[in-house]
C-alpha cells in the first residue's frame, strides 16, 4: 500500500510539474530540417569543393544536408529533383546542368514550396529560382583575355577549348576573351571545341588540336579541369615550353602549377564563398526571408605568377 502511495504521489507531482513547466522540445531533440545540395558533377575537384562547402555550412547551421550528383545528366537531374521533393526537404542548393534544361526541375520544386538557390551556374529563368549566386565570367574573362594579349603578344595562332555548350558560363567567358582578344586581327583562333569541362576529354581534344595545328602559341580554356587536361597534351607532344596553358576556375591544381610556371593565368571564382553564401540564404529562407536578389554576381579576380602567392586552397590566403 504505502508503494502504491508513492507511485500516485510521484504521478501527481509529474503531472504538475508538466503543467507548471512544460518542456520545451531543443532543436537537438526535434528532427532536423534537410537541405539538398544537388551539383552537376563530382567529376570535377572545383564542384566537389562547392557541394562539400555547402553541405558543410549547411550542417553548422543545424541542418542535415544531402550531396546529389547530377553526374551532367539532366535525367539524373531530374530524378534528384523527384526524391528530394518527395522526401521533404526544405531548401535546394544547386549547381545546374543545363541551363534551359534545368530550369523544368527548379519549376517543380517552387510549385511544392521547396526554394532553388543556384551556385555557380545560371539558368534561363527570372522566376523560378529564389536567387541565383554567379560568378561574373565575363569580366573575369576580359582580364583574362588581357593578360592573354600581355604574355602571347599581339599576333600568332591559338586555339580554345570551350566548356559545355548548354551552360550559360561557357558562352559567357569566350565572349569575354573575345571582346579583348578579337581587337588583334593578327591573333588567329584556328581551332576552337567543347571539352565539356572536362579534364581527360580536355586532352583528347588538345591532342587533336595540336595535331592539325601544330604551330599554336597559346590555349585558352574554359575551366582549370581542361586547362590541365590540355597542359598534359602538350607535356606528351614536347610542347609544354612552346604553348602557353589559361584556364578559368581558381582550383587548387591551376593555382599550383601557375607557381610552378607551368600553366600562364587562371582566373579566381571563389567557390567556398558561393557555397556558404547559399546555404545562409536557404536558413534565411527558411526562418522567414524572402526578399532576395535574383542575381547576385560575385567579382571574379586574375591570378597570374605575379600575384600567386596570395592565392589557394580555393580563394585568397
Amino acid at each position: 500500500m504505502k508503494t502504491n502511495w508513492l507511485k500516485l504521489m510521484f504521478a501527481a507531482v509529474f503531472t504538475l510539474a508538466t503543467m507548471l513547466f512544460p518542456q520545451t522540445t531543443t532543436a537537438a531533440d526535434a528532427a532536423k530540417q534537410k537541405i539538398a545540395v544537388v551539383v552537376s558533377t563530382l567529376n570535377n575537384p572545383w564542384f566537389v569543393v562547392l557541394g562539400e562547402t555547402a553541405k558543410a555550412r549547411a550542417i553548422e547551421l543545424g541542418y542535415d544536408a544531402t550531396i546529389f550528383d547530377s553526374q551532367n545528366d539532366t535525367a539524373k537531374e531530374a530524378a534528384h529533383f523527384e526524391n528530394l521533393i518527395a522526401g521533404g526537404y526544405k531548401a535546394v542548393l544547386f549547381n545546374p546542368t543545363d541551363a534551359n534544361g534545368s530550369i523544368a526541375n527548379v519549376e517543380k520544386a517552387k510549385a511544392a514550396g521547396i526554394p532553388v538557390f543556384c551556385i555557380d551556374r545560371e539558368i534561363n529563368s527570372t522566376n523560378a529560382a529564389t536567387a541565383q549566386m554567379l560568378s561574373d565570367s565575363y569580366s573575369g574573362c576580359v582580364k583574362l583575355g588581357q593578360y592573354f594579349v600581355k604574355t602571347v603578344g599581339k599576333e600568332g595562332e591559338y586555339a580554345e577549348l570551350l566548356g559545355l555548350v548548354g551552360d550559360n558560363n561557357t558562352w559567357n567567358r569566350s565572349k569575354g576573351f573575345h571582346s579583348v582578344v578579337d581587337r588583334y586581327p593578327s591573333l588567329k583562333m584556328v581551332a576552337q571545341q567543347s571539352g565539356e569541362f572536362d579534364r581527360a576529354k580536355g586532352l583528347e581534344v588538345m591532342e587533336s588540336m595540336l595535331q592539325a595545328h601544330p604551330n599554336i602559341k597559346a590555349v585558352f580554356c574554359g575551366n582549370d579541369s581542361m586547362a590541365m587536361g590540355a597542359y598534359q597534351a602538350l607535356v606528351a607532344a614536347g610542347k609544354d615550353s612552346q604553348v602557353k596553358v589559361f584556364g578559368f576556375d581558381g582550383a587548387d591544381d591551376v593555382v599550383k602549377s601557375i607557381a610552378d610556371g607551368k600553366i600562364v593565368a587562371t582566373g579566381m571564382q571563389f567557390p567556398k564563398r558561393m557555397a556558404q553564401q547559399s546555404a545562409e540564404f536557404a536558413d534565411q529562407y527558411i526562418k522567414g526571408k524572402r526578399d532576395f536578389a535574383q542575381k547576385i554576381p560575385v567579382p571574379v579576380e586574375l591570378v597570374t605568377k605575379e600575384n600567386v602567392s596570395k592565392y589557394g586552397d580555393y580563394g585568397k590566403k
